[in-house]
């Protein structure tokens, strides 16, 4: 009905410029024009097919879908008096998919700048909401697994890193957030398990900040980053081997790179050849992102701080679509396996607060060192 309305306003309007030469000379760009032509773009975009709606929003028409009605109901996101749902969660994706520039959504949908962006904020805004639903909660490695990645680390759960992504500060605040290449970017502190979902995302901090500072900060917040009593995480020489943190050796070969055809000679190699391969699953998921989220790959016209915010939505909305539909193009572009699925279990939490390392965890990563030697194969 809606199209058949369209139609006839369309056709009334026609006959009118026909019978009223003035009329005829002016543009006719009405109310009703710019609404015709607006459904047109979004039944292209993202209700004609799947294919077509994959390529512009990063999801199918039925995830999609679920997606506005999650937003909906869990979300708190309504529509306003001349925007639907769909079309402002289309302005969202568009927006962080393709890193769409306003004026080129103005073009698209016949809207004005104002609504263009007041449409993306509110539903930043209601991603936001949905972090504690589609974050992911920590689940350690079972002492019967059998993934070859990650059965040599028992009661781990997942891996931690940071990542840089562009942002366009003020003049005055470029040199906080010039990195060590000299670009300026924002450091964003990412934690993800071994089936590549976030389980945490902190973003804001300047560029040159070192990723130990960024992580003290997540274990320090009021809603801070936790780490259940008795697990650890997988990270690299950057961060201090404490309590809760499990870090390679230092001064020996550990990128996967390095190895070629020459095994690892000692303990310590083989124990950093196992930790580089089951670590790289935060490399992934970040490789993920950014090829998913275009947003992330360039610098935008947000301030830093919206920036800060759309990287957790990129961390949510990259959840739900794992959650939804397991492996997309993406995730099978940088995965050549499917990682194990370890059922959830119930965890205690505690703080950990101390980044300075200790003997009582040297000597722990010292245990599991040597157990990998003693038990690897071919031995």
């Amino acid at each position: 009905m809606i199209y058949v309305n369209l139609g006839m306003g369309l056709a009334e309007l026609i006959e009118k410029r026909k019978s009223n030469p003035r009329l005829g000379r002016q543009p006719m760009d009405t109310d009703l024009v710019r609404h015709y032509d607006r459904q047109r773009h979004l039944e292209l975009a993202i209700r004609r097919s799947d294919t077509y709606a994959y390529d512009r929003v990063r999801m199918n028409r039925t995830l999609f879908n679920s997606f506005c009605h999650l937003l909906i109901t869990e979300g708190g996101l309504k529509r306003t008096r001349n925007v639907d749902i769909d079309e402002m969660v289309y302005t969202f994706l568009r927006t962080i998919s393709h890193n769409e520039k306003n004026r080129t959504l103005i073009l698209n949908l016949r809207r004005s700048g104002e609504t263009i962006s007041r449409s993306i904020h509110r539903v930043l805004r209601a991603v936001i909401r949905l972090n504690d639903m589609l974050m992911k909660k920590p689940v350690p490695i079972p002492e019967n697994s059998t993934d070859s990645r990650w059965k040599y680390f028992k009661s781990c759960l997942g891996a931690l890193d940071g990542t840089h992504v562009r942002v366009r500060p003020l003049k005055e605040d470029r040199s906080r957030y010039r990195d060590r290449e000299g670009k300026l970017s924002m450091n964003v502190l990412g934690v993800c398990t071994p089936n590549l979902e976030f389980i945490y995302c902190l973003s804001g901090w300047e560029g040159s900040s070192h990723d130990g500072r960024v992580l003290r900060d997540a274990l320090t917040r009021q809603n801070c980053f936790t780490v259940p009593q008795g697990c650890y995480y997988l990270c690299d020489a950057g961060y201090a081997n404490s309590p809760g943190f499990l870090t390679p050796y230092r001064g020996q070969r550990y990128h996967l790179k390095e190895w070629g055809v020459n095994p690892p000679e000692t303990a310590e190699e083989f124990y950093n050849m196992k930790h580089s391969s089951a670590r790289n699953v935060i490399e992934r998921i970040f490789g993920i992102l950014k090829m998913r989220w275009a947003i992330l790959r360039d610098s935008s016209w947000f301030a830093p701080r919206e920036v800060a915010r759309i990287v957790v939505a990129c961390c949510i909305i990259h959840n739900f679509i794992k959650r939804e539909q397991g492996a997309d193009q993406f995730e099978r572009t940088y995965q050549d396996e499917e990682p194990e699925h370890h059922p959830s279990t119930e965890v205690e939490t505690i703080d950990t607060c101390s980044m300075h390392p200790c003997p009582e965890w040297t000597q722990y990563r010292n245990q599991i060192a040597i157990s990998m030697w003693e038990n690897r194969p071919n031995r």
